[in-house]
């Protein structure tokens, strides 16, 4: 080969290889469960690619099929998406099993960790707990919160009966005995109207959320998550005290309400058959609504309150985004990381519908009154806290419905059995995956 064609070659591979590099940067590939706010993310991008010239595309996955999706891409090491908005629960298997880049650096760079709630950090993108190693950045936050029937409360008759029977007045519980009273009080099945409505699915993590909301707030826990010490915690007296408490808030629930998630504590407003709704803040829009909901007018919105010992604390809910491992554009990917977190960039994120995870945005007056629920969610994202976020997180999450739904639903046992049954299971669990040194 002579060297002048050799040289012609040369030539035509970096410029193949350049024009190879300038496509890569043309697009970006993010996945994502099907749902609104992945039609928010998809219209607040088309700012990025005025700005930059690359296309991000947010390509989304039926929420049963997602988790699947997600993991069987992983473990073919393809690169067929370039970013992953994940369930804080996938920090473990994603950092340990090695599919997400390690942005450690990225949060610390760039503040992340000041400028974001500091619970939303430590839940969407810190693992192991209390490591200070980021593998994601705080995209959609969200947690538990609480929808109300305003003109019940709000009715001057069931006020004066209301006050006249507990000795204070009824409004907005501030803590969760005042919950359990007005779900107490308003619980007239005769009437076809009933207290509360709460999770009690068992077949994710609704009853495990539901269940942890009163457990943090009577200052129980679901273990230590540095040691993986459960027993004497995740069966502690706190813990059996809000077990008995989150059984008790299950009879005030409509009838046949033993295994509900997000659609049917919805309707549970939307048909009128109960005071007080427990939900993830993402399903709060379709109440605000009057298509959807008949009673969006008269539908208030509150946090949690905090238990006996003036604890309070949410059920974490939402996803952070964390960068593939086996994408071919990382260094893009950064660059789109790094304008998301832009202030302008989540105050906008917000206005869409996004749920910003910005400590200023969210302090913010324009955001607190922008939504009927806003406020409540501010509140809410200062004091969220997870489920276990190991790799075993789902035979943790299989084991607690086993031993918390007889008791809570099928009323077999007692809350000392349930728990003292589930610590066993845990300890097993956490042994088998050799946990313990």
């Amino acid at each position: 080969m002579s060297k002048k064609k050799w040289s012609g070659l040369l030539a035509g591979a970096v410029f193949a290889l350049a024009c190879s590099s300038a496509l890569a940067a043309e697009k970006l590939t993010i996945l994502w469960a099907q749902w609104d706010p992945a039609n928010y993310l998809q219209e607040l991008v088309k700012d990025y690619e005025k700005q930059t010239g690359t296309k991000v595309v947010i390509e989304t996955v039926p929420w049963p099929d997602f988790q699947t999706k997600a993991f069987t891409e992983f473990n073919a090491k393809g690169d067929a998406y370039d970013l992953v908005v994940g369930d804080s629960q996938w920090l473990g298997a994603g950092s340990s099993g090695g599919h997400y880049v390690d942005l450690t650096n990225f949060v610390v760079k760039n503040g992340l960790d000041k400028s974001m709630a500091p619970a939303t950090v430590a839940g969407y993108a810190e693992y192991p707990p209390r490591s200070k190693k980021y593998w994601a950045v705080p995209l959609e936050g969200d947690a538990t919160g609480w929808a109300y029937r305003k003109d019940w409360f709000e009715d001057p008759k069931e006020m004066a009966a209301f006050k006249k029977k507990y000795g204070y007045d009824l409004g907005v519980p501030k803590t969760w005995a005042h919950l359990h009273d007005i779900a107490e009080f308003f619980h007239r099945p005769g009437e076809k109207r009933y207290g509360i409505a709460i999770y009690t699915d068992n077949t994710y993590d609704a009853l495990a959320m539901g269940y942890e909301n009163v457990l943090f707030g009577y200052g129980g826990d679901l273990g230590d998550y540095s040691t993986y010490k459960v027993r004497g915690m995740v069966n502690s007296k706190e813990a059996i005290a809000a077990l008995k408490f989150y059984k008790e808030l299950y009879g005030f629930t409509p009838p046949g309400w033993g295994k509900v998630f997000f659609m049917e504590d919805n309707q549970a407003i939307t048909e009128g058959l109960a005071a007080m709704s427990m939900n993830f803040f993402a399903f709060f829009p379709a109440l605000t609504n009057p298509a959807t909901n008949k009673n969006a007018k008269v539908t208030g919105y509150f946090a949690n309150p905090e238990g006996p010992t003036g604890k309070r604390f949410a059920a974490l809910g939402g996803q952070g985004i964390s960068i593939i491992k086996y994408s071919k554009k990382q260094a893009e990917a950064t660059k789109f990381l790094e304008w998301f977190i832009k202030d302008d960039v989540q105050k906008k994120w917000a206005e869409l519908g996004g749920y910003t995870c910005n400590a200023s945005v969210l302090k913010s007056e324009a955001f607190q009154k922008a939504t009927p629920y806003n406020k409540a969610f501010y509140e809410t994202m200062f004091m969220v806290k997870d489920f276990w976020a190991t790799e075993e997180y789902a035979e943790l999450l299989d084991q607690m419905n086993k031993r918390l739904h007889p008791f809570i639903v099928g009323n077999k046992g007692t809350a000392e059995e349930a728990l003292n049954g589930l610590a066993n299971d845990w300890e097993t669990t956490f042994k088998k995956y050799k946990r313990y040194k």
